[in-house]
């Protein structure tokens, strides 16, 4: 049998299989954080209501609190894609401010599990900074998504640049996202809403952020 080139890329039965796993897992999760914040919220209520048992839900996650990491990294995988895909022609500030209207507007074939996740973000953004289990998850993403963004915008530069400057830039785009998502769970707003929708605030504090930094052009 011959293997095409992109089956060794795409992920195999049984990882889609886990991975829809934790996205369910995640989302009721937050379902439930949101409506009963943290206090009210037990590994065994997560696995009952995601449909599974309580030994695997410990297979996927360590702590309650953890099960949210899915639905936190799901939008940033999104920006990482978007970011990587920016055309050759754009300046880092500009593919950025592209990553982040792409990943945080809805829109597309699939504007509406979007908009859904965004919304179940909000929730749980609510809950967590009354909880330091949960504010500790939100905050180890963005680290994370920190470190992942310094080799991204590396080549995205694709020419020899100041690696302390791709490193603020990546601390400032990531400090705008997670500030931008904040502000936006506090408020009403639509996901979609061309001025107050969590994209629009990402590409204000984005560019009140990096305006001191020289992000180089490709």
């Amino acid at each position: 049998m011959t293997t095409r080139p992109d089956d060794a890329a795409r992920p195999s039965l049984t990882e889609r299989r886990k991975a829809e796993t934790e996205r369910e897992i995640a989302r009721h999760a937050a379902e439930l954080f949101s409506a009963h914040g943290a206090a009210g919220v037990t590994a065994e209520g997560i696995a009952q209501a995601a449909g599974v048992s309580l030994r695997t839900f410990y297979r996927y996650f360590r702590t309650k609190e953890e099960a949210v990491t899915p639905l936190l990294t799901g939008g940033v995988h999104q920006w990482l894609a978007e970011l990587t895909a920016a055309p050759a022609e754009l300046s880092v500030a500009e593919a950025l401010e592209r990553a982040v209207r792409g990943a945080l507007t809805p829109q597309g074939p699939h504007a509406a599990l979007r908009a859904e996740a965004l919304e179940s973000t909000r929730g749980l953004l609510r809950v967590v900074p009354g909880d330091p289990g949960l504010r500790s998850v939100w905050l180890r993403v963005h680290a994370e998504t920190e470190e992942s963004l310094v080799p991204a915008l590396t080549e995205l530069a694709r020419r020899d640049t100041d690696p302390l400057q791709l490193r603020l830039t990546a601390a400032a785009a990531n400090t705008a996202m997670r500030i931008a998502m904040e502000t936006w769970a506090a408020t009403d707003a639509e996901p979609g809403d061309p001025e107050r929708g969590p994209a629009a605030l990402a590409v204000r504090c984005l560019r009140g952020l990096t305006a001191g930094l020289r992000t180089p052009r490709a």
